[in-house]
């Protein structure tokens, strides 16, 4: 049972000098690899974080962990992101593989069953985003999409740029994609 609360103030005074070392090295090696590297602008994103997270607090607590090695594997990790989203940025096919399009769930009022089931999106969901947003009824959504950072972006009626923030969506009505390709070649 001592043990359970208190093993040795070796153990303390260890986690005393990692904590801050690997506290301050991460913030440097956020600064050197931008903003997104604790981002959770998609899934993969998130991932990241979450495993530096873990990272960070592996080398705080196990013995068997330098600070050295865990500065290190926190570096691999933050520059194999930063190379992915340089690469995605020239590339789209590489972009279609790792991040996730937006899905649109709500249309003219109506909820698009389908997209939600592939998603697996209930009503209930939808329709706090909608409520969040301050809107009451659900005729007054032109738009309900689900982001691909996981977030919900609600487009009511009213705002008259609503049709063309939907080009790059997924699981359009038929004609809108259309309709949307000639109103975005007419303002090119």
């Amino acid at each position: 049972m001592e043990k359970f609360l208190f093993d040795n103030q070796d153990n303390l005074i260890r986690i005393a000098f990692s904590a801050p070392v690997i506290y301050a090295i991460v913030i440097l090696y956020i600064r050197l690899v931008g903003k997104r590297a604790t981002s959770q602008m998609n899934s993969f994103d998130w991932i990241v974080t979450v495993a530096m997270g873990s990272l960070v607090a592996s080398t705080i607590i196990l013995k068997d962990i330098s600070i050295l090695e865990g500065a290190f594997s926190i570096l691999l990790l933050l520059l194999m992101q930063l190379i992915l989203t340089k690469l995605m940025v020239h590339s789209s096919a590489l972009r279609k593989v790792v991040r996730s399009s937006p899905q649109l769930l709500v249309y003219n009022g109506e909820f698009l069953e389908d997209n939600m089931a592939s998603e697996r999106i209930v009503k209930n969901e939808i329709l706090s985003a909608i409520r969040h947003r301050g809107v009451q009824n659900i005729k007054e959504v032109h738009a309900v999409v689900l982001e691909t950072d996981a977030t919900f972006s609600v487009i009511t009626k009213e705002e008259d740029n609503a049709p063309y923030t939907l080009a790059d969506v997924q699981g359009l009505p038929e004609g809108l994609k259309e309709d949307l390709e000639k109103r975005n070649e007419k303002e090119d």
